[in-house]
């Protein structure tokens, strides 16, 4: 999944955006249900991207056919260091339709859910919610 990982390492949210399906659904690692759709994943990522520091990718792990992808990151909330993973599932036409995170430790992913809650009305905003 080169063309994402290079979009999300250079911060080309327009980029990554163009890489979702518009019936995408994404699984946050701090939250209970899944978001549907384009709008909210991206207006999400976006703010991930505000949120994380030091991001970067350590692994990528594809599955033989192409449609499963493992990223592997690590980055930083405050003063955390966070590890975790993005789970992406490919569509027929090359397009994000699945995307899980997971993240550890707890302490971090408490970071990382408390600095999302802050955000969380302009996310909705932005994704027009």
């Amino acid at each position: 999944m080169r063309p994402f990982r290079e979009a999300v390492e250079s911060g080309d949210h327009t980029a990554v955006e163009a890489l979702l399906a518009d019936d995408v659904t994404f699984t946050s690692p701090v939250a209970y249900r899944p978001y549907p759709g384009k709008p909210i994943t991206s207006a999400i990522l976006r703010a991930v991207s505000r949120v994380f520091a030091d991001f970067r990718y350590v692994r990528e792990i594809s599955s033989a056919d192409g449609h499963d992808h493992a990223l592997v990151f690590t980055a930083k909330v405050g003063d955390k260091e966070i590890n975790g993973c993005d789970f992406l599932h490919t569509n027929e036409n090359g397009l994000i339709d699945d995307f899980v995170v997971m993240v550890r430790p707890l302490s971090a992913a408490t970071a990382l859910s408390e600095a999302m809650a802050a955000r969380f009305e302009q996310i909705k905003q932005e994704a027009g919610a």
